[in-house]
């Protein structure tokens, strides 16, 4: 759990960090879309590609039997669509700056890729506030004793009893009355 808190503690400074990215293409003028934006693009896709696969690596921990962990859990999957849509949305970004060069009615202002990286920062931006808050929490709680004895308590309760064999004959079948 300590290497998983550590991880969750390293995206909010990322997304930070490709956010600022975002609204500093932004504020150019998008002139060459594919070397200005795209770079960004792959970033934000990747870090997607980890933090999916990190929530994955949770979820078949021992987290989700941890005290809030389920819930936290949740949290973070809906950051992973977070960070998933800001990524889209950098592409669409690419997109409406580069149909300029195929049709001649496109709209020839970086208007609707600024405003498609602006909201790729803001979901980034929210992601980044989830992903400090359960860093945090899970942080506080490996930091504590008495949050690491309640969820080894919790852990096994969360696992159940151990599976009975079930009985090699199949029980009778119940008497039908009649009416």
């Amino acid at each position: 759990m300590t290497e998983h808190t550590r991880l969750l503690g390293e995206v909010a400074p990322a997304l930070e960090e490709l956010s600022a990215e975002a609204a500093r293409i932004r504020e150019d003028e998008i002139a060459k879309p594919i070397r200005e934006i795209t770079p960004l693009s792959l970033r934000v896709h990747e870090l997607a590609m980890q933090c999916t696969r990190q929530v994955h690596d949770l979820s078949v921990s021992q987290y989700p039997a941890m005290k809030d962990g389920a819930d936290n859990l949740a949290h973070l999957a809906g950051a992973c669509s977070q960070i998933s849509l800001a990524a889209t949305l950098c592409n669409l970004a690419v997109h409406h700056r580069t149909k300029i060069l195929l049709y001649e009615d496109a709209d020839s202002t970086p208007a609707t890729s600024r405003d498609q990286l602006r909201r790729a920062g803001v979901e980034m931006q929210r992601a980044a506030t989830t992903y400090r808050a359960v860093a945090r929490g899970l942080s506080r709680r490996l930091a504590s004793f008495s949050a690491r004895a309640e969820d080894r308590q919790l852990i096994p309760e969360a696992q159940g009893p151990s599976p009975q064999k079930a009985p090699s004959a199949p029980p009778a079948p119940a008497a039908r009355r009649r009416v």
